[in-house]
């Protein structure tokens, strides 16, 4: 079998599809009818017994006993689904009428967007193989939906609270537990801001209070003093927040004592990326920070987590989620390629939505798969929506602003990684002009510096140059420098004060990459 989830297929002592088979029975994997349902052993079960069978924590059981158990699971959660009349129609029509065999009938399966989502799991709820008039259920929203209509999600309670323990017992083993050493109390804040309905102030909250050993505090918007009355607590912290909200602790906290300051261990950041520059910003202040993704969606609580600065990878949590990097045809990409990310949830019994595409375009890397945790891993590449749209070639935003970058420190000095608090590409279609908006500190200075240093029509020509690095994977091939130039497009930097309203930011502080305007 290929592997869609990111692994490579090792060979164990254990047999792993017999293994599977004594953990999910046949009499598990067909329930026959929706009041079934309810009944069936919880998966987070099924992982306990294979560690207790196998000696070892589940993250640390071997690709192949993994692997087999996961495709055991889905195969149980197709023949849930089937009992939905909505599902059942849904997948027949992709010729969908049984367990899959292999990862690569899995693929089969139909892709879901937020539209489908929001079909399923919105207004009557009809996706939801048990009625919600069952109970048991919490109901999540999104915050962050671009069109502004309600999106929603369901899960059953129980699951919910298996995914809390799964994802914390990972984060204390895998991340957390060498930075929040020593005998004093551990803390692990959190300064989300959101409502409690939406999933990033419900859901991750659920998964840091799992964490072992350590005192949570859903801390909400901080101030000043009230990081400053934190921080005084004794004992090594972590902090986890959007990205704007984890820059800003550089501001809140250029004021605390030296030993408040090096008791900050870890800075947990979700919303994609962190700019250089405020990463620099936040180690000046608090000298001994480790700087980590944690990256989350609705749907899923926990989708991948940096395990180390030295590396931006992205770890997913064994037995969590079945993770897929795909192409245009929803097969999985190579490793090294780019694609689409898309999450299954493994713990729905009750309410399962099948393969999601949650709107974020990953790298898949190679596994783990030496001593200890054994697990897929990919790389953030940008929302799905972070591309330049130039007549009708798309180019990725992310790999664009990446060549820029290192062609303007190639042929001026000028570091925008260094320089730029946010970065923003604003796409002005009708006037065919792209601009790269930089907030910096000094945006005359730079302005005339990088005048000087290419003239006036430099950054047009490295922008150019820049494109043709950046081509997005259905377009590779289209684009030379003498078509970009026929697009009629100019291409332009230009340098505005930290905070400049002409960066366009959303009710909750994110800085979208690419923004197009008529």
């Amino acid at each position: 079998m290929t592997s869609t989830i990111l692994r490579p297929v090792g060979r164990s002592p254990v047999d792993g599809p017999e293994l599977a088979a004594r953990l999910i029975p046949e009499e598990e994997m067909r329930p026959w009818s929706v009041d079934a349902v309810p009944a069936l052993p919880s998966f987070a079960s099924k992982l306990r017994e294979c560690e207790r069978l196998c000696g070892i924590p589940y993250a640390e059981t071997p690709h192949d006993v993994q692997d087999a158990l996961v495709l055991r699971r889905l195969g149980q959660m197709i023949n849930t689904v089937l009992l939905n009349p909505l599902w059942r129609e849904r997948l027949a029509a992709s010729g969908v009428t049984g367990p899959p065999a292999t990862y690569e009938e899995w693929e089969r399966v139909p892709l879901s967007d937020k539209t489908v989502q929001r079909d399923m799991f919105t207004g009557a709820r009809s996706g939801m193989v048990v009625p919600l008039a069952h109970g048991g259920f919490e109901v999540v929203a999104s915050g962050g939906t671009s069109d502004g209509l309600p999106l929603e999600i369901v899960y059953s309670l129980r699951e919910l609270h298996d995914t809390y323990r799964i994802a914390g017992a990972f984060m204390g083993t895998y991340q957390l537990r060498d930075h929040l050493a020593g005998g004093d109390p551990k803390w692990l804040f959190t300064n989300l801001a959101d409502y409690q309905m939406w999933s990033s102030g419900t859901m991750v909250g659920g998964v840091l209070q799992q964490v072992p050993g350590v005192n949570y505090i859903g801390a909400g918007p901080v101030t000043g003093p009230v990081l400053e009355h934190m921080f005084s607590y004794p004992g090594p912290k972590a902090m986890m927040g959007i990205s704007a909200g984890i820059a800003i602790l550089s501001d809140l906290g250029a004021g605390l004592s030296r030993q408040a300051r090096e008791s900050f261990r870890v800075a947990l950041y979700g919303s994609g990326v962190l700019p250089q520059r405020k990463r620099a910003e936040l180690r000046a202040v608090f000298p001994n920070v480790a700087i980590l993704s944690y990256f989350a969606a609705t749907q899923a609580e926990t989708v991948g987590l940096q395990l180390s600065d030295d590396s931006p990878w992205l770890a997913a949590v064994p037995g969590l989620h079945l993770v897929e990097i795909v192409d245009g045809q929803g097969r999985a990409v190579a490793e090294g390629e780019e694609g689409e990310l898309v999450v299954t949830r493994l713990h729905a019994h009750e309410a399962p939505l099948l393969r999601l595409k949650l709107g974020d375009r990953m790298i898949r890397r190679p596994a783990l798969d030496g001593p200890g945790l054994k697990t897929g891993r990919f790389e953030f590449a940008g929302r799905t929506g972070d591309v330049l749209h130039i007549n009708d070639s798309q180019y990725s935003a992310a790999i664009a602003y990446a060549a820029l970058r290192d062609r303007l420190r190639e042929t001026t000095g000028m570091d925008l990684d260094a320089a730029a608090h946010d970065i923003q590409f604003v796409n002005h279609r009708e006037h065919k002009t792209i601009t790269l908006l930089a907030a910096v500190d000094d945006a005359d200075g730079l302005t005339c510096a990088l005048s000087a240093a290419l003239g006036p029509t430099g950054v047009h020509q490295v922008f150019v140059g820049a494109l043709l690095r950046s081509l997005s994977l259905f377009n590779d091939r289209e684009a030379t420098p003498e078509a970009v130039e026929r697009t009629g497009y100019r291409f332009q930097l230009a340098f505005v004060p930290r905070s400049s309203p002409e960066i366009e930011r959303t009710a909750v502080g994110k800085v979208p990459l690419v923004r197009d305007r008529g």
